[in-house]
């Protein structure tokens, strides 16, 4: 596990972008260009706004009413890999680890116990299926999720499929959604950062 860095975005994106300061945009891949996006964010935390999460559930739903917070961090240039704690109130278990690969970009979700051992739910996600946008990025589920959510009895979850834009000096969002109708949202503020939350587990 990486340990948090608060270097320039550079070094993410030497290693990343290697056409980055050439005047020819359109030769580099949308997803590269949608990385390097969230890595000019590295180091700094913003809040955001739930807006949509339907349909209501009659349980209660562990995001609304909290504070919401992303914090972009992990941009080490040797892994092609971002990590994004997502924090909810008090709750720090939860990050968004972001992975280029030789096809695209894994989204994978890392969750944890206070402790910093894992949760029996962590490491869910996917792969992109297309080459998606500059501003935004699918990950339908990937087979070893479903795997996990089949053993977990989380079988509402065996359709998932997570999105997410970015807007630069707007809004970052994360999107899940599902065929049953199902979409949850979060915005995210780029204009305004925030203080940046613990990572009590070690990240």
């Amino acid at each position: 596990m990486i340990k948090p860095t608060s270097k320039a975005p550079a070094l993410f994106l030497g290693a990343l972008l290697a056409s980055a300061c050439t005047p020819q945009p359109s030769q580099q891949k949308p997803v590269d260009v949608f990385l390097a996006h969230i890595a000019d964010y590295c180091g700094k935390a913003f809040a955001g706004k739930i807006t949509a999460n339907e349909p209501r559930s009659d349980q209660q739903d562990p995001f609304e009413g909290k504070e919401l917070v992303m914090h972009v961090r992990g941009c080490d240039a040797p892994q092609n890999e971002i990590r994004i704690p997502f924090h909810v109130g008090d709750d720090h278990s939860r990050t968004w680890i972001l992975t280029r690969t030789n096809d695209g970009l894994r989204l994978k979700h890392d969750h944890r116990h206070e402790d910093g051992t894992e949760d029996a739910v962590t490491m869910y996600g996917g792969d992109t299926a297309s080459e998606g946008t500059e501003n935004r990025q699918e990950f339908p589920v990937d087979e070893e999720s479903i795997s996990t959510f089949k053993r977990e009895g989380l079988n509402a979850s065996l359709e998932n499929t997570w999105a997410m834009e970015i807007h630069p000096n707007q809004h970052f969002i994360y999107e899940l959604t599902r065929p049953n109708g199902r979409e949850f949202r979060v915005q995210f503020d780029l204009t305004k950062p925030v203080a940046t939350p613990p990572a009590p587990w070690g990240y």
